[in-house]
């Protein structure tokens, strides 16, 4: 399944913001929820439509509606950040939510919290965190949604590190991967560089 990097003048802009250490948390927050909005144009272009008939002011004409039924589903706590920029678009959207963190020792995910809509199943799900570093947050989300049911996923992040992309699709092929940018690689520590620092402290301002 296909890798796509969005490359926009926006995006591009917008992604700078972010990158800077100067920016603070209100500023942050915005620029990631526009940069959401903006991806979520380019992720949902081939949503299924219906065909239906409305009475214009001139005359009856063919138009359309969304067949697929939509579900955002955020991994805490950062993917938050990017839920409220994709319901400005898909307002309709359900929204889950699924608690995992990385272990700093083992970089292994931990899983702690998980809440999802009752159809989930019938649903397509947008699953979004802001950084793809390792990977392991990512497959072991994916992997619970697959268990529940759910067979139609995309994954959305602000920055993929090439090691986090391949370890995904070496898991799950077929979920295409969004992503703004894909940065150089991951540190010692298991960070995305140049990437963005600790997204969901800057997102929530708790460092």
């Amino acid at each position: 399944m296909a890798v796509i990097e969005i490359n926009h003048p926006l995006i591009e802009h917008k992604m700078t913001m972010l990158r800077s250490v100067d920016t603070d948390t209100k500023s942050f927050r915005e620029n990631l929820n526009e940069i959401a909005k903006l991806m979520t144009y380019e992720a949902t272009k081939n949503l299924k439509l219906d065909t239906i008939e409305v009475t214009t002011p001139l005359m009856k004409t063919q138009a359309y509606t969304l067949q697929d039924k939509l579900a955002i589903v955020p991994i805490l706590r950062a993917g938050l950040g990017m839920v409220d920029g994709i319901l400005d678009l898909v307002p309709t959207a359900k929204v889950g939510h699924i608690g995992v963190y990385r272990n700093e020792e083992t970089l292994e995910p931990v899983y702690y919290y998980c809440k999802l809509p009752t159809d989930i199943q019938s649903r397509k799900v947008i699953l979004v965190d802001p950084m793809l570093a390792t990977g392991g947050s990512a497959i072991y989300a994916i992997d619970y949604l697959k268990e529940q049911g759910v067979e139609d996923i995309i994954f959305m992040c602000l920055v993929a590190a090439p090691e986090g992309i391949a370890k995904l699709l070496n898991k799950h092929p077929h979920v295409p991967i969004y992503t703004a940018k894909i940065d150089q690689g991951l540190n010692e520590n298991g960070y995305i560089y140049p990437g963005l620092g600790d997204c969901g402290d800057r997102i929530f301002g708790t460092k």
